[in-house]
């Protein structure tokens, strides 16, 4: 699938970012939204992204922005009528060819497209990224129930395409699968804080310090599967993982406002509110760099 022209329906962060890697990738981009200072914004993530200043086209509705669109990237609001309205719109007004991506981080194509034709509902699926989509590798990409394959795998040529690492999602779940890894560790670690075992601060350190750093090079399956030595993941299985019942007991832990005030109050004494600019672009810039030496150490290992 070739891709000169992108929409971008919705603006804000994640869409903007959105922009940004398809503009440095020498796209044309096309963007809706209904802010009103969108002229600001879209001034703004030129520069970003280093183009001269009305690079980026601004269209008057959704329909207008995907009307010459070969790819449309939607991160407009996680409403679902919202979605289907809009969808129904731009897949009326877009090329026959156009995929239409949601940036939905949990709603799934399927009822996105319920009530679309077939013909319709195979050209929409989830692209969901990792924020910033321009710095993070990472999309899932999500099909339907009635998602093509030639769509789907159209999908994945043109991530691919713009530098990043899609990967298909076989089965459509609530979260899709990166969301359910961080729900299921931010829950352990409001339980631990929660129940006095350790700081949310020293909780962070504590990542950023041991497995944070481990599984920005390896994944948990490949991380354990080293540290098996010989036999793999087969022997931690054996030996260490079937005995940690006591370890893999949860704790109780509580969203409640009553119960998270606490944590809050010392999450942003340690990094205030709104978060410290400079804890973004240390994240970032520490991100980016993690990346460079993962390229760097594959091209050496080849």
């Amino acid at each position: 699938m070739t891709v000169s022209n992108v929409a971008s329906v919705g603006f804000g962060v994640i869409g903007q970012s959105w922009a940004r890697l398809f503009l440095t990738h020498g796209l044309h981009v096309t963007v809706f939204d209904p802010r009103p200072d969108l002229a600001d914004v879209v001034a703004a993530t030129e520069k970003a992204a280093g183009v001269p200043a009305g690079t980026i086209t601004i269209a008057p509705t959704a329909e207008a922005a995907a009307k010459d669109a070969d790819w449309v990237q939607e991160a407009g609001p996680e409403n679902v009528d919202w979605k289907r309205e809009t969808f129904a719109a731009m897949l009326g007004a877009a090329p026959s060819t156009a995929i239409i991506a949601t940036s939905s981080s949990a709603i799934p194509a399927t009822l996105i497209a319920k009530n679309l034709d077939d013909a319709g509902a195979a050209r929409v699926l989830v692209g969901h990224p990792f924020n910033p989509p321009h710095v993070m590798p990472l999309v899932e990409v999500v099909p339907g129930e009635r998602t093509s394959e030639e769509a789907t795998n159209a999908a994945l040529e043109f991530y691919r395409a713009v530098g990043k690492s899609p990967i298909r999602i076989n089965k459509e779940i609530p979260g899709f699968v990166g969301n359910r890894l961080q729900i299921a560790i931010i829950r352990e670690a409001v339980s631990l804080v929660q129940a006095g075992v350790i700081t949310a601060e020293d909780l962070d350190t504590l990542v950023e310090t041991s497995i944070g750093t481990r599984w920005a090079a390896v994944g948990p399956f490949k991380a354990f599967h080293l540290g098996g030595g010989p036999q793999g993941l087969a022997h931690l299985v054996e030996h260490v993982l079937r005995n940690l019942d006591e370890m893999a007991t949860p704790l109780p832990y509580d969203f409640s406002a009553e119960a998270m005030k606490p944590l809050l109050d010392s999450v942003n004494d340690a990094y205030g509110l709104p978060p410290k600019p400079e804890i973004a672009e240390f994240r970032d810039a520490v991100q980016e760099a993690t990346l460079t030496a993962r390229a760097e150490a594959a091209k050496k290992l080849k």
